[in-house]
Parts: C-alpha cells; sequence; structure tokens
C-alpha cells in the first residue's frame, strides 16, 4: 500500500523535471483525528499524521525555496508548518506558514443546510455528486464552478510573486519555488471535477494527496497524479 504523501512528492519530482521553477501544491491536510461529538474542522491531526507531514517534506525536490498558506483550522496550520520544518531539517530554504481563509471551506455558505443537505442525500459522496451537478440549494452552499475558479485565482496569484528572503532567520532564495497550499479533500474533489475533468469519488483524496499548478509556455496548467496537466489559463 502507498504511504500518504508518496504520490505527491512523486507528483512534484516529476514536475520540476519539467523544468519549471515555480510551482503550487494545492494539497489535502495530513492524517487527522475522527473524534465523535467533535466539530469536525476541530479535529487534530494525529501522531502518525504530523509524522508523515515532516517526511513528506523531507523528501521534496531539492534546490526549492517553500512557502507555506493553509485553511485556518489548525490540522492544516500544522501540516503546512510541519513540512516546511522537515524541508529545513535536509537544508532546504524555506519562509513561513499562515493562514488563508481562501483555501478553507469557504464555498460553503450555509453550514447547518449543507449538512441537513448531505444527511438527505445519504452522505458527503452523494451530496459532492448534487454539488457539481448545480442540484443542491444556492444559499447552502455557492455555485462549484466559480467556487473552483476562486480557488484558482488565489494560486495563479502565488505564482506570479516568488518567495522573498527569510526576513527571521536571513535564510535566501533559490531560483525555483514551492508554495504549499493546505487545504481539504472537498476542495481538491470540488477543482479536480470542474477544473481536471475528473470523475472523482470521496475515496479519491487521500492525506497529503496535492494538485500542482505550474506556468509553462505562457499558460496555466494544473495536474493530479492521476493524469497529464490540464491548461487552465482560460478559467481564470
Amino acid at each position: 500500500m502507498t504511504e500518504y504523501g508518496e504520490a505527491t512528492v512523486d507528483l512534484l519530482h516529476s514536475v520540476y523535471d519539467r523544468g519549471v521553477d515555480h510551482a503550487v501544491a494545492l494539497m489535502r491536510h495530513s492524517a487527522r483525528e475522527f473524534e465523535p461529538g467533535r466539530h469536525d474542522l476541530e479535529n487534530p491531526l494525529t501522531a502518525q499524521g504530523r509524522a508523515l507531514a515532516r517526511q513528506l517534506g523531507s523528501q521534496l525536490p531539492e534546490g526549492l525555496t517553500l512557502r507555506g498558506y493553509a485553511s485556518p483550522p489548525h490540522r492544516c496550520m500544522e501540516t503546512a508548518e510541519l513540512i516546511l520544518a522537515g524541508y529545513a531539517s535536509q537544508g532546504g530554504l524555506v519562509t513561513r506558514h499562515r493562514p488563508v481563509e481562501a483555501l478553507g471551506v469557504f464555498y460553503v455558505l450555509d453550514q447547518m443546510k449543507m449538512w441537513r443537505c448531505m444527511n438527505a442525500l445519504g452522505g458527503l459522496s452523494a451530496f459532492l455528486q448534487a454539488w457539481f451537478r448545480d442540484e443542491v440549494p444556492v444559499d447552502a452552499v455557492m455555485p462549484p464552478r466559480i467556487a473552483a475558479k476562486l480557488v484558482l485565482r488565489v494560486i495563479a496569484e502565488k505564482l506570479k510573486a516568488p518567495a522573498a528572503k527569510n526576513k527571521d532567520t536571513g535564510a535566501g532564495s533559490s531560483h525555483r519555488h514551492l508554495d504549499v497550499c493546505v487545504s481539504h479533500d472537498m476542495t481538491l474533489l470540488l477543482v479536480r471535477d470542474q477544473l481536471l475533468g475528473e470523475q472523482v469519488v470521496v475515496a479519491d483524496v487521500e492525506f497529503l494527496d496535492a494538485l500542482v499548478a505550474f506556468e509553462q509556455g505562457g499558460s496555466l496548467w494544473m495536474t493530479s497524479h492521476h493524469g497529464e496537466p490540464v491548461k487552465v489559463s482560460a478559467e481564470l
């Protein structure tokens, strides 16, 4: 069985082998707890999840400067922090990580109504398929195409601004960069369905799976480890 994060490491190596200088990894957080009765977004990483995030960071391509962003919940912030720490432990350059609301579940407009709809449909998989077909109440969740394009817009802006020198550590900046953007499985499923044309189910996104965006030949591309890069420039 493939360990969480291995597919993402392989994907990033393949992207940088193309001669790319700057990429963005839109990534699901690492392995987390599922405590009954606890609000879902408050479930933290497990000990295994922390170790896996650090391990992923230590296996990324050499010669990068890493910058981290994350959905505000602690498990996402901690995933970004540990990936950067893992890269730094191997002598890699890192700057800082911070929360970004656009990497969260901003597309949920009415959480209670969304959960009621999900329960009525029989679970998350059925709800996502209905959402992607524009068959859920418009006041519960943002239209999927609009939500996916907003995520892409945030990613595209990161590619326009390479990482700068770390003011706290004095670490310089290499000519190659990676932005680690930690989000949720729902966001990755949304983008894969709406922008990459991949028919997906919930089980298709594991912990630490990622979509990687990069610019090449004057166009914006995005890829998963399930297929070839797709040109997404027209979606901006």
